[in-house]
């Protein structure tokens, strides 16, 4: 049996204290302030953590605009098709509806199953799920809350 190796690192942004989870070198998880579920001492951050950290410093003072990371979330087909869609087709500085983005998945009428995939994001931010917003505009939901949605989004302008 292959044992993986898991590790985090912590670090201080502009929206607050942002815990960065990687496995096997894969970032898996990017945890808000507070979430973070485990009480585990902390390793040393391996280069993927790193990596992870520099690019959304780059990405908070405004230099970086796409995250070049091996992610591995977890979810099912649906959500990873959703997460991907949101990657390629909703870059920095834009917005699209949660309509458009379950149009681009193959199924228009499901906006809420792409609600809940944003919901259940485990990579918030490298996966931006703060992008979607309602088919008015309005912003809705977000894991983190709206005031960093926000924020995300104010920053990106």
């Amino acid at each position: 049996m292959i044992e993986s190796c898991m590790n985090y690192l912590t670090m201080d942004s502009p929206i607050g204290n942002l815990t960065i989870v990687a496995v096997d070198d894969f970032i898996t998880n990017l945890y808000f302030d507070g979430e973070y579920p485990l009480n585990i001492p902390q390793s040393p951050a391996c280069g993927t953590l790193k990596r992870a950290q520099t690019q959304l410093g780059e990405y908070f003072a405004g230099t970086r605009k796409v995250f070049e990371l091996p992610l591995k979330p977890k979810g099912g087909e649906f959500f990873q098709r959703v997460w991907q869609i949101m990657q390629d087709n909703v870059p920095y500085g834009t917005t699209a509806s949660y309509q458009s983005i379950a149009a681009l998945a193959g199924n228009p009428r499901a906006s809420r199953a792409v609600g809940m995939a944003n919901n259940r994001n485990p990579i918030a931010i490298i996966i931006p799920c703060h992008r979607i917003v309602g088919k008015n505009g309005n912003l809705t939901g977000f894991r983190g809350g709206l005031s960093i949605k926000e924020k995300l989004l104010i920053l990106e302008k």
